[in-house]
This record gives structure tokens, sequence and C-alpha cells, in this order.
């Protein structure tokens, strides 16, 4: 587990933002097709948040970096959902180490 790059990932309000939609995403997420035990699919994301496909790319690419999601492909979508024991080992750290 890399602290620094979880640190330098949750700096940003929008990974933030992403994080907590991938928590529930059922509830944020309803008109995926896709079952969402696979994950949000990714153009779901760039449409909540109203940003560029390429930022939403570069927000998803540094939450995966840090461990904080991971990507499940299925044909040409890529799909993303919380890396859990990542995040809970973090919290666990974190609560540890302050």
């Amino acid at each position: 587990m890399d602290i620094d790059a979880i640190h330098k990932a949750l700096a940003n309000p929008v990974r933030r933002q992403i994080l907590q939609w991938l928590k529930e995403p059922e509830q944020y997420f309803q008109e995926q097709d896709h079952p969402l035990h696979l994950g949000v699919c990714a153009g779901l994301i760039d449409r909540r948040l109203n940003l560029s496909q390429s930022t939403v790319s570069a927000h998803l690419a540094s939450l995966q970096k840090a461990g904080l999601i991971s990507a499940t492909k299925v044909g040409q979508w890529s799909f993303f959902s919380r890396n859990e024991a990542t995040i809970a080992a973090f919290l666990d750290h974190m609560q540890q180490g302050l």
C-alpha cells in the first residue's frame, strides 16, 4: 500500500466524489445496463461528473494507481469498483498512525 499515492489521490475532491458514488453504485448509477457487481462503466462516471472523458480517465487512473479502485474489462468497456481491502487497510493505518 502506497500511503503517499493514496493521500495524493484523496487530495482531489472529484476523486473523493467518485469513491463516494462507487460506494453505493445502485443509488448513483441505476441507469447502467450491465450488472453493478462488475463495477460502474467509465462512461457513466464521465456523464455524472460532466467532465471530459480524458479528465475522468486521469482521475480514475490516479485512484487505480493508489489501489483505491480496480478495473474490470468487459469487451470494449471498463468497469470500476472500490477496492475495499485497500481502503480498510488505509483507514486502519491512519487510525493507528495518528
